[in-house]
């Protein structure tokens, strides 16, 4: 089978699914933000687009689900859908499994306040599979995440292989193996946080290119998380003087923090956000011929309107630059929640194939309940 990439349309909030050619799939963010009494809401029904594709492919789990970092808009929802190991209270049969959680160093070590119940639970789960020592992955391994494993009496070296540092694979996905694809970690950066006293979510959020192989051919995915432009100019620094430039080429780019212009520069501009030079080398020279840039966001503002005033993602000036890039590369920009119909908000899906990128086309289906389409947890 071909590998896909899922984006799903949800607001200003993240939530893809990758399905690679061995048939694993792995989740990055899970978000349910559509409000279920609004019948106006053009935000997807996550839940039921997950479940749905799940049944069709007689399974009640994905093999990896990743949380890129800590905020509302990446779990929302999370102690509803999933089956979790740490309380009894989150297990049944009509909740989905996950073979393996992904996390940053910062969702084990941080102390918040301001987290919510599902940014919590993520923090439960991982934290209660690091202890048992399977189950998870922790990206980064800052000085406090050892001092935390020291202090809640968790043997550090028994659970190295449990932590991906910045500049490595993701182990278990190759693409000589049977997924046809590999990951490797560009965010978060253990010695950025050591330097840091207050811990920042979107700073230390998981960022990750994707290389899938097809027919000998390879296609690049940027999975950008909620990082500024001062990061990703650090994420370019470090790539290039390493000499691993061709890790941040892309022919997909899931762009950083909702098509925020601080994921460009410093100023949002006039018209359009003139990019830090880092930047401005990832977006403009490592794209190639005929990318595809998405922003997981609401509608970018008209000129002069309310919206267009917001501090809040997405920016207008920010959008226009994307529009240049993806011209000047004769590709695509693409809002998700300009994609979706009222009459069934459904996700934007892409297929890997020898070519490139070709995109798939959903035949509509009659809606059933989504508690018709689970099956028994196994």
């Amino acid at each position: 089978m071909h590998a896909q990439i899922h984006f799903f349309p949800l607001g200003n909030a993240d939530t893809l699914r990758l399905d690679l050619a061995d048939g694993r799939k792995i989740l990055v963010d899970y978000a349910n933000m559509r409000c279920a009494d609004d019948l106006n809401d053009l935000r997807c029904d996550l839940p039921r687009e997950l479940w749905r594709d799940l049944v069709k492919a007689r399974r009640n789990y994905f093999d990896a689900v990743c949380i890129t970092h800590l905020d509302d808009d990446h779990c929302r929802g999370f102690g509803d859908f999933f089956w979790l190991r740490h309380a009894l209270k989150y297990q049944g049969d009509d909740r989905v499994h996950i073979r393996q959680l992904w996390v940053p160093a910062a969702a084990i070590i941080e102390e918040k306040d301001d987290l919510t119940d599902d940014a919590r639970l993520v923090q439960a789960e991982a934290r209660h599979r690091l202890k048992e020592g399977n189950g998870v992955l922790v990206f980064s391994r800052p000085e406090a995440l050892k001092a935390w494993m020291q202090a809640n009496r968790i043997d550090f070296e028994s659970r190295k292989h449990l932590i991906v540092n910045a500049g490595q694979l993701v182990p278990g996905y190759t693409k000589e193996g049977s997924a046809q694809a590999e990951f490797f970690v560009h965010s978060p950066f253990g010695w950025r946080q050591d330097e840091s006293t207050v811990i920042d979510r979107n700073q230390n959020s998981i960022f990750l290119q994707v290389t899938f192989r097809e027919s000998g051919n390879e296609i690049y995915a940027l999975l950008g998380s909620d990082l500024d432009y001062e990061s990703i100019a650090a994420v370019v620094q470090v790539t290039r003087k390493h000499g691993n430039a061709h890790r941040l080429r892309w022919d997909v780019m899931k762009l950083f923090h909702h098509c925020s212009y601080l994921s460009l520069a410093p100023e949002r501009g006039t018209d359009e956000t003139e990019a830090a030079p880092e930047v401005k080398w990832l977006f403009e020279s490592q794209g190639r011929d005929g990318a595809i840039i998405v922003s997981t966001s609401k509608p970018i503002p008209v000129k002069g309107s309310n919206e267009d005033f917001d501090d809040q993602p997405p920016h207008r000036q920010a959008a226009n630059y994307h529009r240049r890039v993806a011209h000047q590369l004769s590709g695509q920009f693409i809002v998700t929640m300009e994609y979706p119909s009222i009459n069934r908000p459904r996700p934007l899906g892409y297929e890997i194939t020898a070519y490139g990128l070709a995109p798939i086309i959903t035949a509509p289906t009659i809606a059933t309940t989504a508690a018709a389409e689970t099956p028994r947890a196994g």
